[in-house]
């Protein structure tokens, strides 16, 4: 047994997804520009050439 055909059109409403589907909120633009700029803000580590970041072991530097 089959459902019975509607008589007329699909009425205008909200749909599975809404109309602006695919196009970022204002809130999620704001959240990712607050975390771009952390980001940003982020100071590298100096970068003394030979050091890499190794710890001396315990015979000293050589």
């Amino acid at each position: 047994m089959s459902a019975p055909t509607p008589a007329g059109p699909a009425p205008h409403g909200p749909g599975l997804q809404p109309p602006d589907f695919g196009r970022p909120s204002p809130a999620l633009i704001a959240r990712a520009d607050r975390g771009y700029a952390r980001f940003l803000a982020v100071q590298a580590p100096d970068a003394a050439p030979g050091d890499h970041d190794q710890d001396d072991d315990a015979a000293g530097p050589r």
